[in-house]
């Protein structure tokens, strides 16, 4: 059978090792035997993600504050002469 060699850090290689049922189990059979949960689809899901996204810049900020308060559509630049 084919093999592919990989890397993995020493908590996770700590962690195969433990998962082993015998001694002589390979980390494949471990890995075969794992359960792989699905990503949550929750809001608190959601909200966990946007905690991990960079805050919108002061100046994009002012840009959508002015636009939401002059409520005019910006010039439209693919139909410009």
């Amino acid at each position: 059978m084919p093999t592919k060699t990989i890397s993995i850090d020493l908590p996770a290689y700590e962690a195969l090792r433990r998962a082993r049922r015998i001694p002589g189990e390979s980390f494949s059979q471990v890995i075969h035997r794992a359960t792989w949960r699905p990503e949550e689809k929750t809001a608190a899901a959601l909200l966990a993600a946007l905690e991990e996204l960079p805050l919108a810049a002061e100046r994009d900020l002012a840009d959508l504050e002015r636009a939401q308060r002059d409520k005019t559509p910006p010039p439209e630049r693919w139909n410009a002469p």
